[in-house]
C-alpha cells in the first residue's frame, strides 16, 4: 500500500522506522502506561508520539524490546501491530485492564488469555469468523510461569473482546441490549473469565502475519460480584501486569536464544 507519512521511511501510524523497534513488544492500551513500563528496560528513550500511538525502546537481557500503544480498540491495535511487523517485530504481549465476568475473579488478580470471543469487528475484515482467536502457545506459557514466579493471584482462560465499552456495563439503554444480555449470559456460563477490548483483534491480526502474540490483564474490578453483594474494590494499579509482561518477555528471549542455538547445532 502506499505510505501517506511525509518521510517514507516511517510508518503511518506509529510513526517508527526499521531498526528502532525491537523482535519483542509490548503493547499497553493507554500511552501514558508506556513510561512506567519502559522504566523497566535498560537505556529506554522515547521514539515516536503520534496519536494514540507512543513507542519506547530499551534493552532487557541485552535484547532489544519496545514498548507501543494502541489506544482503545481492535482497529488502533491492529494498525500497531501491522506497522511494528513491518518494522521488524515478531513478538507481541498485550497488557492491559479488564473487567472479571467469573465471580472468582477478583479486584488486582492477573487474567491471562487462551483465547478471546471475537465480539468486536476488526478481525471479522481478517478473518471468517469460524477462525478462532487464540494467541500463540510459547508466550501465553510464559506469561503463566511469570505471574506464578511472582506469586501473583492470576487466572487463564478465555476473555471476551467487546467494541462498545458502555454496552457492557449499560446493555439495558442500548436498543440492541436483548442481544448483549444473552451474550453475556452466555460468556458467563462457558466460563469466560473477563472481559476488555483488543485481544481478539490482535490475535487474529498475528495469525494472518504469521507472528507469536499473548495478553494478560489487570482485574480493575467485576460487574458480577457488585451485582451480587461481593466485594468489589476498584483496582487501577498495573504494575503486577508490567512485571508479569515483563517476566515473560525475559522467559522468551532466554528460550528464544537457546533454541537458536540448538539449531545452530544441528
Amino acid at each position: 500500500m502506499k505510505n501517506y507519512s511525509e518521510d517514507p521511511d516511517r510508518q503511518y501510524h506509529i510513526q517508527t522506522r526499521k531498526g528502532e523497534v525491537g523482535r519483542y513488544v509490548i503493547m499497553p492500551g493507554d500511552p501514558k502506561r508506556c513510561g512506567k513500563i519502559a522504566r523497566y528496560l535498560d537505556g529506554a528513550e522515547k521514539i515516536a508520539d503520534n496519536r494514540e500511538f507512543t513507542t519506547y525502546t530499551g534493552y532487557l537481557d541485552g535484547e532489544k524490546v519496545s514498548v507501543t500503544s494502541t489506544g482503545i480498540g481492535g482497529p488502533s491495535a491492529s494498525i500497531a501491530m501491522e506497522e511494528l511487523y513491518r518494522c521488524g517485530a515478531d513478538t507481541f504481549v498485550r497488557i492491559g485492564t479488564c473487567g472479571g465476568i467469573q465471580t472468582d475473579v477478583r479486584s488486582g488478580d492477573i487474567v491471562i488469555a487462551t483465547g478471546a470471543v471475537r465480539m468486536e469487528g476488526t478481525s471479522r475484515e481478517y478473518a471468517p469468523i469460524e477462525y478462532p482467536a487464540v494467541p500463540d502457545l510459547d508466550v501465553t506459557n510464559a506469561l503463566v510461569a511469570s505471574a506464578r514466579e511472582h506469586g501473583y493471584a492470576c487466572h487463564y482462560g478465555v476473555v471476551q473482546s467487546k467494541d462498545a465499552f458502555y454496552g457492557q456495563h449499560e446493555p439495558e439503554k442500548m436498543p440492541a441490549g436483548y442481544e448483549l444480555i444473552q451474550k453475556w449470559n452466555a460468556w458467563k456460563m462457558m466460563g469466560c473469565l473477563a472481559s476488555e477490548m483488543e485481544s481478539a483483534a490482535l490475535f487474529i491480526c498475528a495469525g494472518k502475519l504469521r507472528v507469536r502474540a499473548g495478553a494478560c490483564f489487570l482485574v480493575i474490578a467485576n460487574q458480577e460480584r457488585e451485582k451480587l453483594g461481593l466485594e468489589n474494590p476498584v483496582v487501577l494499579e498495573t504494575d503486577q501486569a508490567i512485571r508479569t509482561a515483563v517476566g515473560a518477555i525475559r522467559r522468551l528471549i532466554r528460550e528464544d536464544g537457546i533454541n537458536n542455538v540448538n539449531r545452530d547445532l544441528m
